[in-house]
């Protein structure tokens, strides 16, 4: 009925026609023919180069960063693993008069609480205070053996930050040069600089805090080894003072 009423409209009606026609024709346009946006992705690579300059040294810091850090966890991991039965060892083989056998079964093992054992045994027979010492002074240099290195990370945690910050000014020098050629504000006259800005203070506070986290890292597990060593001191000293058997 409604299709009937619409026939007779458009045949009274020149000029109706001619609009449907003209509806009908834009309906029938392919929806293939409209052109579709293409999403553009930016790797991390395509982000270090925009970052400038100033990314080449803040690369070096991090990796100097990664070296140290891995360097210093394998010696420290290696010093941490705890040396089983080493004052029992000790004890009997003192008591036992065999002080050779003591010295033998310290320098078979490569830790710094064996050493400073061994230390202290080479000082039998002298007085108890001059024992101590001479294992703390070897103590202290054990303790300066793991913390070889440990101030580059310090280091790079400080100044990592500085050379983001070196380039935020570089990115805003670059935004102020680039509007001042193009005589207006616009983002393509800023974008350059804002990366630069951008991407160079999100590297070197990365880097900083990667350098921050592992000193502190590597500190917390020197403490836990001079706990130990300072216990295993304590343990010989009160050896000496047994009553042999």
């Amino acid at each position: 009925m409604q299709l009937a009423i619409l026939l007779q409209i458009t045949q009274t009606n020149p000029g109706m026609q001619d609009t449907l026609r003209q509806v009908m024709g834009q309906a029938s346009v392919p929806t293939a023919a409209v052109p579709q946006p293409t999403e553009e992705t930016l790797s991390l690579l395509d982000l270090v180069i925009k970052g400038g300059p100033i990314m080449i040294p803040i690369l070096i810091l991090s990796m100097l960063a990664v070296y140290v850090f891995i360097e210093r966890y394998l010696a420290i991991r290696k010093a941490s693993k705890e040396e089983s039965n080493l004052i029992n060892n000790v004890r009997d083989f003192i008591h036992a008069g065999r002080i050779d056998s003591a010295l033998a079964f310290c320098r078979s093992s490569d830790k710094p609480v064996s050493r400073m054992i061994e230390k202290g045994i080479k000082r039998i027979g002298r007085p108890l205070k001059e024992i101590e010492e001479s294992i703390e002074i070897i103590g202290k240099f054990e303790v300066y053996k793991l913390e070889k290195n440990m101030a580059i990370l310090a280091i790079i945690a400080g100044i990592a930050p500085m050379f983001g910050f070196i380039g935020t000014i570089i990115g805003v020098i670059k935004i102020f040069h680039d509007i001042a050629l193009a005589g207006d504000v616009s983002i393509a006259s800023v974008s350059s600089g804002l990366y630069t800005k951008m991407v160079s203070s999100a590297a070197g506070l990365i880097v900083g805090i990667f350098a921050f986290v592992c000193y502190h890292w590597l500190n917390i597990m020197i403490d836990k080894i001079v706990q130990k060593m300072e216990k295993n001191a304590m343990d010989f000293i009160d050896l000496l003072q047994e009553p042999a058997k």
